[in-house]
């Protein structure tokens, strides 16, 4: 747990609720956490994700893993510390979108579990879907399309998930999306029809 440094600060109450936002929007906030090894999948089912929920009329914004590196996160490494931090960040930030009614589509390797579970107890039941988009280390280093896998072969990039550093798959998960066997297409409709059946894309 991050210690809380500051201690002349007060939480404000909204005179806006979380419902008010919802029911504004037409549909409930959620945090869809798209988590697996390099490779599998995660950027690209969660980009696809939000082109339906686009085009269904949802509120939604997709959190990418190398696109926050880029900026709130950009000086973090890849150590389990900053890992840790990166995730913890994004956790956060993922809970005000939610917090505002949109469906936030996060898209971290997220290699810990304990790192998963922080980010799962800052929401309300219900409203973190752990989605495990499973594929194995053959199958991402086949793919390797940024060719991160043969870098870390040749031990030119430390700590990384599946070669050098851990991943710990979800226990849990609410989805588990077969990327070994199943196309895009296919994987994106199982997202968005749990979705529909567990009725977060209604007031």
């Amino acid at each position: 747990m991050t210690e809380q440094k500051a201690t002349n600060v007060t939480w404000h109450t909204h005179q806006v609720s979380k419902d008010d936002r919802f029911k504004l929007k037409g549909h409930k906030g959620a945090v869809l956490w798209f988590t697996g090894l390099s490779g599998c999948g995660k950027s690209t089912i969660a980009n696809a994700v939000e082109l339906k929920l686009y085009q269904a009329g949802k509120h939604s914004f997709l959190l990418d893993g190398d696109n926050i590196r880029l900026g709130l996160n950009k000086n973090l490494g890849f150590t389990p510390e900053d890992r840790t931090e990166n995730v913890r960040r994004v956790g956060e930030v993922a809970k005000l979108f939610a917090s505002a009614g949109n469906i936030t589509l996060a898209a971290f390797i997220s290699p810990y579990r304990t790192d998963r579970k922080l980010v799962r107890d800052l929401l309300p039941a219900g409203e973190f879907i752990e989605i495990y988009v499973d594929a194995s280390l053959e199958t991402c280093e086949k793919r390797d399309p940024k060719g991160l896998y043969k870098k870390a072969r040749a031990e030119n990039l430390p700590n990384f998930t599946g070669i050098s550093a851990p991943y710990e798959a979800p226990e849990k998960p609410e989805l588990v999306l077969d990327s070994n066997n199943k196309g895009i297409e296919e994987l994106v409709n199982e997202v968005m029809a749990y979705l529909e059946k567990n009725s977060y894309l209604k007031p």
